[in-house]
């Protein structure tokens, strides 16, 4: 018997052709929708955020961007800081810090209220720079006695003020660092001064003196009760910045 003759037991006339297909979107045992190759059809979900779903699912209120907020387009940076900022660099105060520390006869105790040390790591890396320029590789010696110039100066002040001792540790190394910039142009100077003659102690003298006003000048401004133990800090500020113009001068 031919595939295509469906008999029929009721006694109606035989249907010859192909045999009925389910409809468009159903299985043949009424399980559920099929596509064309059997493979059942769900509702399909887009993953374009800015599309409306087939779902119950309310597209978002707009499309998001590369900086993280929603925007008109892909990769908007209208919203973004710059680089520096988002670092904590700022580089007009520094430059007004450091105008500052190169007069020690006029300090300007309001730019140096918050401390940072985005300028001291500066002033290091220069002062690193002209050591290199003369032929000596000080970048760690330069850092190492920074942070430990900075720990007595933190350890000598709180014992001398006692209850009253205010000075934290970050504040003391910012002092610290920006009150460098003479001993940077000290270095930078002494790579055109030959052998370690009389002009160049007479330079690392003027320089250690002037890292120390301007230190102590500061702390006495910014720090609550160190006016009444300027002498007394002067002496640890000057320790510090001679240990620094030993490098430069030997």
């Amino acid at each position: 018997m031919r595939d295509d003759v469906a008999l029929s037991f009721d006694g109606a006339e035989p249907f010859r052709g192909q045999r009925p297909r389910a409809p468009a979107g159903q299985m043949a045992g009424g399980q559920g929708p099929m596509g064309r190759n059997g493979a059942s059809v769900l509702p399909f979900m887009p993953f374009d955020l800015g599309a409306p779903s087939s779902g119950n699912v309310a597209p978002p209120s707009g499309r998001l961007s590369y900086g993280g907020g929603s925007g008109n387009g892909f990769g908007a940076f209208e919203d973004e800081l710059p680089l520096l900022e988002e670092l904590g660099i700022n580089i007009p105060q520094i430059m007004r810090r450091t105008i500052t520390v190169l007069n020690p006869f006029r300090v300007n105790p309001d730019l140096h209220e918050d401390a940072d040390l985005s300028g001291p790591i500066i002033f290091c890396v220069l002062f690193g720079v002209c050591q290199l320029l003369a032929g000596k590789l000080h970048f760690g010696v330069i850092l190492g006695w920074t942070t430990l110039g900075s720990l007595f100066l933190y350890m000598v002040f709180n014992l001398l003020a006692g209850k009253n001792g205010s000075l934290d540790l970050y504040r003391c190394v910012s002092l610290v660092g920006y009150c460098l910039i003479p001993m940077v142009l000290f270095s930078a100077l002494s790579i055109f001064v030959p052998g370690r003659g009389l002009v160049k102690l007479i330079m690392a003298a003027v320089t250690v003196l002037w890292c120390t006003r301007s230190c102590t000048s500061l702390m006495a401004v910014l720090v609550p009760h160190a006016d009444e133990h300027k002498v007394l800090v002067a002496y640890p500020c000057g320790l510090i910045y001679m240990a620094f113009s030993l490098l430069v001068v030997f």
